[in-house]
């Protein structure tokens, strides 16, 4: 199967929507569903729950934002955003549309830790879920980023983990413990995707996932089947200052996030990333990734996919045609490009609906369409929330290229609800090999790819390409290299942004039509200085809360967080 042979040119929206909303053109399209919804979420709390207590429950805190779909449940990450969230994976009935059906806890309660001081972080409890994902095995996997109210005061309760539950059962059946040497001082693990390419059917502990870190930038390598791990990273990994700040209708609200979407094509080997802070979307090879910690000095092979309007989270591939499906948030859209012909279609736009897009996913038991969840995130974010509109969704749309799907058989219509305790369930431990876990390496990639004509009516900008092969443009971000120049600076003085230069091949221009003009003459190395790197915290340089972390055996140490920079 060819690879990636269209141009690296992604649709970029800057005026697909314009009259839009008042000639109906995408409007509020009839393929778009609404599986569920609701206005504020509720739990299926035990009797002696304390539920008028604010930090156990507050209702205007919680929020969806990782969605997994079987035949018959439909799995909800509630995060530990802020506080008052009872309990972070959640479960419903599939098998009704409609609306506020209650969350129940997933496995159960005595996984959920919100009000509670009697854990250890070695037992089996989930302490913030931002995404999970089902692999062929009919397994979820719980990524569990450890870090309670990631938007208040930052509190590492526990070292990340992932959890690994067999839905025939509902028992745990594997703990993954990540090791300290690929961890940063405040790492964010918020998102995965599992490659199944290699592993033998019926075998998926013999598989790899990818990771989003997002506040210490970059995307963790977990190889299962010799269960040792290792992380890379790269700029185009960080979020850009110049896309600091989103707006969604009537409401901006500036949110620094690192590499958070991911999607990964099975078929092309594939994985796309993107920060929420930027309007591009990058690419790297599951060759790339599989291939072992980097050497020092050794360059990771990113490639820049394209740029969008707007930023974005939600990412998913057609597994039908391998389409990428991404939604824009200032646009309300979600669209879809295809690598193979470079063909683009905006499958639905929403004013209401499709506010804040925070994540997608196909499931085999529909092969014909993908699901998403949505949320207010900026009224939550920004503490303007009106609880009488709906502010949480799970929808549902057709995949595009035109594919119908069979006729599903229908769904057996009952409720969820495990009542049964799961303490003790059998797990695998694992025991990490040290001596492969090394620290992340370095940056630059090079590749030209032949444009192809875009086959829809929108304006899109070109990527501009040019050889870099000569030179390293930046040393390690973490060894204390500072943020790209702003946008004017680079205007001004005609220098390329460094991530629009990843297609780059003998200084070739495929159009005149470039955000900045690219030289095909090496640019000078830029001067590096040694000043720090500035944390990405939830109050910017001005956080000077304190954090709380736990030890091994689950002990509380409180120690002062750093207010102004990343420790070397």
């Amino acid at each position: 199967m060819k690879r990636f042979t269209a141009s690296a040119e992604l649709l970029i929206f800057t005026a697909i929507i314009a009259g839009c909303w008042s000639i109906g053109a995408l409007a509020e399209s009839s393929t778009l569903q609404t599986a569920k919804q609701w206005k504020l979420f509720t739990y299926n709390f035990l009797p002696h729950a304390p539920i008028h207590d604010l930090n156990f429950y507050n209702p205007s805190n919680v929020l969806a934002t990782g969605i997994a779909v079987t035949y018959d449940r439909i799995f909800i990450a509630t995060p530990k955003l802020f506080s008052g969230v009872s309990s972070t994976v959640n479960v419903v009935s599939k098998a009704e549309f409609g609306d506020s059906p209650v969350l129940q806890a997933y496995p159960d309660w005595s996984f959920s830790t919100t009000g509670r001081t009697d854990f250890n972080c070695s037992d089996l409890v989930l302490i913030s879920v931002y995404r999970m994902r089902i692999d062929s095995c009919n397994r979820l996997w719980l990524l569990d980023a450890g870090v309670s109210r990631s938007l208040e005061d930052y509190e590492i309760t526990c070292p990340p983990k992932i959890l690994i539950i067999d839905l025939n059962t509902d028992q745990v059946v594997r703990r993954v413990d990540f090791p300290k040497e690929i961890l940063r001082g405040e790492s964010l693990f918020t998102n995965l995707v599992i490659d199944e390419a290699t592993a033998k059917q019926g075998n998926c502990d013999d598989v790899f996932a990818y990771i989003s870190d997002t506040v210490e930038p970059g995307i963790i390598v977990y190889d299962s089947g010799r269960d040792v791990t290792w992380r890379v990273s790269h700029p185009a990994m960080y979020p850009d200052p110049d896309f600091a700040q989103s707006e969604i209708l009537n409401d901006r609200f500036i949110l620094m996030d690192g590499v958070v979407g991911l999607a990964f094509d099975q078929k092309l080997g594939v994985l796309y990333f993107q920060p929420l802070a930027t309007d591009r979307l990058f690419s790297v090879t599951r060759e790339v990734l599989r291939a072992g910690p980097l050497a020092q000095n050794e360059i990771l092979k990113v490639k820049l996919v394209g740029r969008k309007s707007s930023q974005g989270i939600g990412l998913t591939v057609s597994p039908i045609d391998s389409s990428v499906i991404f939604s824009p948030m200032t646009e309300l859209a979600i669209a879809a490009w295809n690598p193979n012909n470079n063909n683009q279609v905006v499958l639905a736009q929403d004013r209401d609906r499709l506010q804040f897009i925070a994540d997608m996913t196909t499931t085999p038991h529909e092969p014909g369409v993908f699901y998403a969840v949505s949320s207010k995130f900026h009224r939550f974010f920004l503490k303007n929330l009106n609880p009488n509109e709906v502010n949480n969704r799970i929808l549902r749309l057709p995949l595009p290229s035109g594919y119908s799907a069979p006729h599903s058989p229908s769904i057996d219509l009952h409720t969820i609800n495990k009542a049964s305790n799961y303490f003790g369930s059998p797990y695998k431990a694992n025991s990490l090999d040290k001596a492969n876990v090394v620290s992340f390496g370095n940056y630059v990639y090079n590749s030209l790819h032949t444009p192809a004509k875009p086959q829809q009516p929108y304006n899109y900008e070109t990527v501009g390409l040019v050889n870099f092969s000569l030179r390293n443009p930046f040393t390690a971000l973490n060894a204390g290299e500072s943020f790209p120049p702003r946008k004017e600076q680079r205007s001004n003085d005609q220098r390329p942004s460094f991530l629009d230069t990843l297609n780059s091949s003998e200084g070739a221009i495929t159009s005149r039509d470039l955000r900045y003009l690219v030289p095909t003459t090496a640019v000078p190395t830029p001067t590096t200085h040694h000043a720090l790197h500035t944390a990405v915290l939830p109050f910017g340089s001005d956080y000077t809360l304190r954090r709380h972390l736990r030890n091994t055996d689950g002990q509380k140490v409180t120690e002062p967080a750093n207010s102004t920079a990343i420790q070397q």
